[in-house]
């Protein structure tokens, strides 16, 4: 998943009678969904056009910096966009839920109890160098990840046997019997690196050097922090592949790095860059005028957004003792005043989070069904009695600011879990010390929400303050849970999979660099956990996600934010794009193109 991470699972059907699959299957592409939606012979994806110029320069913004141009480590930050450099064994379509169509793989074959998949490797695939991509490269490429890159590589690839080599450009990867249905498109999505490019490098120190890849784009400058310029190889040698043709027609992409929202929202309206995602519902309500929005030369637009919203919360660092307590984390959380934001800061723009999978059938709502109920059962007594007789709400509020009920609630959950309020103060009295902590921020925007939830914590006796860091500085105290509390979203995708075990897992609560960042170390979670990764077919699959999100729900491991189901885009008025917008992405950097004529007249105003 994270990556779009990428994420998944279900019925495992392809583009072949059952007759013809009872042995082993072989083609072009393979999904979890049912029948893949391009046959053999197919020449592009349905939301491309094969015609798009390709031409121009992009000009694009991060906040931040980066001092690292090896994505695949846990050290250092790395730059925007450097994901370009590399391809993957398969490539996944947007307009389906999971289907993925070979790329460095020309073919795809593995037997109907999927306990090994192989793939061939397109005899054109090249590096940037012009060698070619052989088998010694994936297999280096999988043991490299799991050993010495990411934690996360190790946490998705856990089921994964071994690979073998079975000639110089087929690669078999074997899986344990009866195991997670989902590995072989996971296994696809393996970005693979150059083994003899590595054979001079040590793996896991960061770099400035740009790295070997085999990508629709190269690096052509780069400066350390403030910029990073990729351009297109004009030599790629998967231009014309039916899942590259028609996609990424820009010649260059810029990044820019700022340091301020502020200055940063200001540089697009000034022309400095050319397109802008927007997360503030303030800006978007109040900033976004003027004459260039007047003239047309900026458009502003809302797009529909039809994937998993998934959960932003203010997490809770449950390794803090502070946090331990579930009734503490509930008391916080009936302190959050969603129902005031959304009126006095959000212009009523967002809807609450109540799943972690919200936006999807795999929502968890009302009481459990019985096929939740059949999963939860053997775990009643380690459970809140709630997730069987409650259905998940945040506390909420008239959004007045009068929240008076939310106190007394908040001051009688904190009572029963020792806590005393004396003198203003909420004080362990086995300690004498105060409630303190803080919330780490990287986002300056997110401190105006973070300060009325602050301002009513104090109404408790509850005292928090607020640190903005800069990236670097917050991915390595990330890395390492050294915070009390910070603002998170937890991606999620239509199919859930692997990528669940660094979510939540106990596993990942004790290594660092996981997205388990509220340290949940709880066995029935685990368990549905194995539920999730295992389900044979989609009801099991929505089953298990439903019941694993009424434990988390339950838990209180995060106050729940909010969630919009549109993309918010400001662009100036310089690109193109197809007809038909894929299904579940936006399509910006790898479908638009700019049209030379919008460019001109833009440039005569």
């Amino acid at each position: 998943m994270v990556f779009s991470k990428k994420m998944f699972i279900v019925l495992f059907l392809f583009c072949l009678p059952v007759a013809a699959f009872s042995q082993t299957y072989t083609g072009h592409g393979y999904s979890l969904y049912g029948d893949l939606k391009y046959s053999k012979g197919f020449t592009r994806f349905e939301y491309v056009n094969p015609r798009a110029p390709k031409s121009g320069t992009v000009r694009l913004a991060s906040i931040g910096t980066f001092d690292n141009l090896n994505p695949f480590i846990l050290k250092g930050v790395t730059p925007s966009g450097i994901g370009l450099l590399f391809d993957t064994l398969t490539e996944q379509s947007s307009d389906e839920p999971f289907s993925e169509y070979g790329l460095l793989a020309e073919k795809i074959e593995m037997p109907k109890d999927r306990s090994w998949v192989s793939f061939t490797l397109n005899s054109k695939a090249r590096w940037h160098d012009g060698t070619p991509v052989t088998a010694d490269d994936v297999i280096f490429s999988f043991e490299t990840l799991v050993s010495e890159g990411h934690p996360f590589y190790r946490a998705y690839y856990a089921d994964v046997l071994r690979a073998e080599k079975l000639d110089s450009r087929t690669v078999k990867f074997v899986f344990p019997e009866g195991s997670n249905p989902e590995l072989p498109l996971i296994i696809g999505q393996l970005p693979v690196l150059s083994k003899t490019y590595y054979s001079t490098r040590e793996f896991e120190k960061t770099t400035l050097e740009s790295p070997m890849g085999s990508g629709p784009y190269r690096i052509a400058d780069i400066k350390p922090g403030r910029s990073v310029t990729y351009r297109r190889d004009p030599d790629y040698w998967a231009k014309d592949l039916p899942v590259m043709k028609g996609r990424y027609n820009f010649d260059e992409i810029k990044y820019e790095y700022y340091r301020d929202e502020t200055v940063l929202l200001e540089a697009f309206k000034a022309g400095e860059y050319d397109f802008r995602l927007e997360n503030s519902a303030k800006d978007w309500a109040t900033a976004y005028v003027g004459p260039a929005f007047d003239q047309g030369l900026i458009i502003k637009e809302e797009v529909p957004d039809e994937t998993p919203t998934g959960m932003q919360a203010f997490v809770f660092n449950t390794r803090r003792v502070l946090f331990t307590d579930r009734r503490v984390r509930l008391a916080l959380t009936q302190m959050f005043d969603f129902e005031w934001m959304n009126r006095n800061l959000f212009y009523g723009a967002y809807t609450r989070t109540t799943s972690y999978f919200s936006n999807s059938e795999l929502a968890s709502s009302g009481l459990p069904g019985s096929d939740e109920r059949a999963l939860l059962a053997p775990f009643r007594s380690q459970l809140p009695p709630e997730v069987f007789t409650k259905e998940y709400l945040p506390p909420v509020t008239e959004g007045s600011g009068n929240i008076r009920n939310n106190i007394r609630s908040a001051l009688g959950l904190l009572k029963a879990a020792g806590w005393e309020l004396k003198g203003g103060v909420l004080i362990n009295p086995s300690t004498g010390r105060p409630f303190e902590f803080e919330i780490l921020l990287v986002q300056p925007t997110m401190e105006r929400v973070a300060l009325p939830f602050k301002k009513n914590l104090e109404r408790i006796g509850i005292r928090a303050s607020i640190r903005v860091v800069d990236s670097s500085q917050y991915v390595n105290r990330l890395n390492n849970y050294d915070f009390d509390m910070t603002s998170i979203v937890w991606g999620q995708s239509l199919s859930p999979g692997n990528e669940q075990r660094d979510y939540w897992s106990t596993e990942a609560a004790n290594r660092p660099g996981t997205r388990n960042l509220a340290g949940i170390r709880d066995p029935v979670v685990d368990a549905l956990i194995q539920k999730v990764i295992e389900a044979p077919d989609r009801k099991s699959l929505v089953a298990a996600c439903r019941a694993l999100d009424r434990v988390l729900l339950w838990g209180y491991y995060g106050i729940p934010h909010w969630h919009i189901r549109t993309y918010r885009i400001a662009y100036w008025n310089k690109f193109s794009k197809p007809a038909i917008k894929p299904k579940y992405a936006l399509g910006f950097s790898d479908t638009w193109w700019i049209d030379i004529e919008k460019e001109r007249r833009l440039q005569n105003k």
